[in-house]
């Protein structure tokens, strides 16, 4: 079968990756890997300054009353292109635009259109592979955007994708200004509840919270029908898993990358799953509640912080931060799973 990647034909000059692929590992070989610092999220942090938008942290005291916590809740779907990831893309995009023509990137969604915009941004060409069935929205905003769109069968297919520093790095600085901005209030976080797929944000995320907020408890949440992070923990070892069939499309995700890995072992407290009927409820109470759109995926962080109150696994007064990914959906099937949500009459 022919690849997605040679269908592409010549590469640009550059490979940027999302935060997916790379091999398994051993704990001995750890070391061996150029990991990013909270260093690399703070340069990554004064290149972003003035480009991203420093996205506000809203709260609601009908959550608060309800789950017995405090919630801040970093909303990544007011962020340009909708969602965290063009951080991460414009951070890398910097970085290799003295010495790369173009850019050559695989993405369900989001990170195709961070990577089409800043590559826009530095006048930049970008070739995008992206899954047959990406959603039409994520696909539209990434040709908008200027990007030259590839196709391949996510599940026929593999892809080959190597999480790289410098999208890690522009990740964490999402973590950065949440325990800053917080802080700034005298706020410090017990918990903070980020989305898992190839494991680029939570990585990022760590590193900003170790350096600033070291006792903060860093819990991953990833779709129930695709939980190769959870069983990646638990086993010590990149587990591989067929491609999940969820919702939640930014984390249809087959194993994480050597890097991710490796930090999320040092720096994530526990990965824990919700259902995809759980992330519709989600859906459901940031439109009613806070008045936003948010995407499955982006509901992820949320659904784990109840599912852990409601085990008891969350003391009551806690101060929880929880990252919404992004609100990047169709308005027709955002109302449709909104509707399967609702009582019938």
């Amino acid at each position: 079968m022919t690849s997605a990647a040679a269908r592409a034909g010549a590469a640009p000059a550059s490979s940027l990756a999302s935060s997916m692929g790379g091999a398994s590992l051993d704990n001995e070989h750890d070391k061996d890997l150029n990991l990013p610092t909270f260093a690399d999220v703070e340069d990554a942090s004064r290149i972003l300054d003035s480009v991203a938008h420093r996205t506000p942290i809203q709260t609601s005291r009908t959550l608060d009353d309800e789950l017995g916590v405090r919630a801040f809740i970093k909303c990544e779907n007011l962020q340009r292109m909708g969602a965290f990831k063009f951080r991460g893309g414009y951070n890398a995009v910097s970085r290799c635009k003295e010495t790369a023509s173009g850019i050559l990137t695989y993405s369900s969604g989001n990170h195709a259109q961070a990577v089409a915009l800043a590559a826009k941004l530095h006048g930049m060409e970008a070739t995008i592979i992206m899954p047959t069935d990406a959603p039409p929205l994520k696909l539209e905003a990434t040709r908008s955007y200027g990007g030259n769109v590839v196709f391949y069968d996510r599940y026929k297919e593999k892809r080959d994708d190597v999480a790289r520093r410098d999208v890690i790095a522009g990740q964490g600085t999402v973590g950065q200004e949440l325990i800053e901005d917080l802080r700034s209030e005298s706020i410090s976080l017990d918990y903070l509840f980020v989305c898992v797929g190839g494991g680029g944000l939570i990585s990022g995320i760590s590193l900003a919270a170790k350096a600033l907020s070291p006792k903060t408890k860093i819990i991953g949440v990833e779709p129930e029908a695709g939980n190769d992070a959870q069983q990646s923990l638990e086993k010590g070892r990149i587990v591989h898993i067929e491609t999940p069939r969820t919702i939640a499309d930014g984390a249809q995700t087959q194993h994480l990358g050597d890097l991710t890995f490796a930090i999320m072992k040092q720096n994530v407290s526990q990965i824990i799953t919700v259902t995809d009927d759980e992330l519709i409820d989600g859906m459901k109470f940031f439109g009613e509640r806070m008045k936003m759109i948010v995407e499955p995926t982006g509901c992820l962080g949320l659904m784990g912080l109840k599912k852990m109150v409601k085990r008891g696994e969350v003391p009551k007064g806690s101060c929880c931060g929880v990252v919404v990914s992004g609100g990047n959906v169709d308005l027709k099937r955002y109302c449709e799973l909104i509707s399967s949500s609702l009582p019938s009459s």
